[in-house]
């Protein structure tokens, strides 16, 4: 009973990871400028990545016909979706801040920019 409830939420979760997948491309080839299609990447990374991770994990350990090595299939997607969590947005940050540096997006009109007077 409860290995068929972890089945039902870890198919969910790979679900709604392929729909943030399929979002985050669309985005990509829809979205007007660099720094938006980079959001866009980087909700399919979180979303399409780590949500189905953590689903890959509930679900190994609501298969029982996996036997003893349910446990470490379900430790090391999590242990991945965290790394991914932690490192996906420091380096979309990374991205942006070069992209901003080198003055590779050109801009028709700045309204504000904080990082103008960064130096390094």
């Amino acid at each position: 009973m409860i290995s068929e409830a972890l089945m039902y939420i870890g198919g969910i979760l790979v679900i709604i990871g392929g729909i943030c997948d399929f979002f985050g491309a669309l985005g990509l080839l829809r979205f007007p400028h660099f720094y938006v299609r980079l959001h866009a990447a980087t909700v399919g990374t979180i979303g399409g990545a780590v949500v189905p991770l953590i689903g890959a994990a509930i679900l190994a350990l609501g298969c029982d016909f996996l036997g003893w090595i349910r446990y470490p299939i379900a430790g090391m997607s999590f242990i991945t979706a965290i790394l991914i969590l932690i490192v996906s947005p420091t380096a979309t940050h990374a991205l942006a801040f070069a992209a901003h540096r080198s003055k590779a997006i050109e801009w028709k009109e700045k309204v504000c920019d904080h990082l103008e007077g960064v130096k390094r």
